[in-house]
């Protein structure tokens, strides 16, 4: 039954997160449209069929049976409802289309502007709580690289400095892979290798393995060999290791980062004689791993107190400074990463996700790291649901942005029927697409 509650609690956190993106990006188009004086019919989180809801005033506030968005019928408007009827008679003045275009642009990408808004808020409530801790580059002593892994495969060698991305110089290391770099078309690392500064120019396919391999640099691959903890009763403590054991070589190999100490332990197949260096002298210690779990139960360093991390709590209005920076850099990674999907040059089946690999990853961000896991997670779907309403498709806002535009241009409004064909389309368009990521997603969790 633990596949049970764990579906449960995945489709449970989704549906929080949806809630959410939703309930901000309708209430967008809500408050506008109420500023301007036009009436709003009903208000549904979810599409129709309508389940159940209250009428309050002019409005029908619902939950509707398709869970995968919303909207808000204003009076007057061409939207998801696809009714044309009141269009008949002359426009009233509370309605949608009797309203000047720059109002009704307002409304239209409303719904997108809160949803960055929210974006905005969550990072900048996690800033406020939690402050962060940026380790400086200058501090790391390279990074460790396994021959045929991915940093192998990408042109980096063990001990690599790395100092800046594209070709900019950086200080902290969360620079190195900041959305906004790592997205662009080109990518390149500026390291220090054997005390001279070189480039290493990253193939186009980088985000492909990336997604594949679902991590980059590892802070474990700069570590050095220091033991940090020992867990009780565990093969470490058992043969003599101590914290602070610095372990030098294993069976005669030279060690010097704590990856390659653990690629070494999950590969042994019997006892490994460590060498170590303490402040009382070096000595050599035998330790067997445990060969269920091909571990000797020692933990690292703590990585903020060792690379000198620096602390920052902020205030209100920095957090909001640092938090729309943060929001703006997500958004540039968002869109560099798909102009490269449209372009060929990543794989749309490897880095194209649904329902399925959104509530995926949500869970994931959760189990990790809690509420600041979830809320990490929904400001970044909070972005990409704005980037996708922005999309000049019937029945997305950006749809209804592209006949706005035309309006303000030309002066006269697209035809009623040219409108419904249009909608029609775009209705077909984004089932079609949502069928084809949720089967995606079905395929590539599967393995196929």
């Amino acid at each position: 039954m633990d596949w049970f509650f764990s579906l449960l609690s995945t489709v449970g956190i989704f549906i929080g997160a949806l809630f959410i993106l939703v309930l901000v990006h309708e209430l967008g188009h809500f408050l506008s449209a109420k500023l301007f004086g036009m009436r709003v019919e009903r208000f549904s989180i979810g599409f129709p069929p309508r389940v159940f809801g209250k009428q309050i005033g002019e409005t029908d506030y619902c939950i509707s049976a398709t869970p995968l968005g919303g909207y808000v019928k204003i009076s007057g408007m061409v939207d998801e409802s696809m009714d044309t009827e009141a269009l008949a008679e002359e426009p009233k003045e509370w309605e949608f289309r009797s309203k000047p275009v720059w109002q009704r642009i307002i409304v239209i990408v409303a719904g997108v502007v809160f949803n960055m808004i929210l974006a905005v808020l969550i990072y900048a409530a996690i800033l406020m709580t939690y402050g962060d801790a940026n380790l400086p580059v200058a501090n790391m002593k390279g990074i460790y690289v396994e021959e045929g892994g991915l940093l192998d495969e990408l042109g980096f060698e063990t001990g690599d400095n790395l100092i800046g991305v594209n070709g900019k110089k950086v200080t902290y290391f969360n620079e190195l892979v900041a959305p906004a770099e790592i997205t662009q078309a080109n990518v390149s690392y500026i390291v220090v290798r054997n005390g001279r500064e070189t480039t290493v120019q990253i193939p186009a396919d980088f985000i492909d393995r990336i997604s594949k391999e679902k991590s980059f640099i590892d802070l474990g691959q700069t570590l050095p060999a220091v033991v940090g903890s020992l867990s009780p009763g565990a093969p470490a403590e058992k043969a003599g290791l101590q914290q602070g054991d610095m372990i030098t070589a294993i069976d005669g190999t030279p060690i010097n980062y704590w990856a390659q100490m653990t690629k070494m332990i999950r590969e042994a197949d019997g006892t490994l004689e460590f060498q170590i260096s303490r402040a009382s002298g070096d000595t050599l210690i035998s330790v067997t791993p445990n060969l269920d779990t091909k571990t000797v139960g020692i933990g690292t360093v703590n990585v903020a107190d060792y690379f000198g991390a620096v602390f920052s709590n902020y205030g209100f209005f920095t957090s909001i400074s640092k938090a729309s920076i943060q929001t703006w850099d997500t958004t540039i990674g968002i869109l560099n990463g798909f102009g490269r999907m449209f372009s060929g040059d990543i794989s749309v089946r490897d880095n194209l996700g649904g329902p399925i690999a959104i509530a995926n990853y949500t869970k994931e961000a959760t189990e990790g790291a809690g509420w600041l896991g979830f809320w990490n997670i929904t400001a970044l779907l909070s972005i990409t649901l704005a980037i996708m309403n922005l999309l000049p498709i019937p029945v997305l806002d950006g749809g209804h942005l592209v006949f706005l535009i035309y309006e303000g241009i030309t002066r006269r409004e697209p035809s009623v029927k040219v409108r419904m064909v249009l909608q029609q389309f775009g209705f077909i368009l984004i089932i079609g697409l949502m069928i084809f990521v949720t089967f995606n997603d079905i395929v590539r969790f599967a393995g196929f």
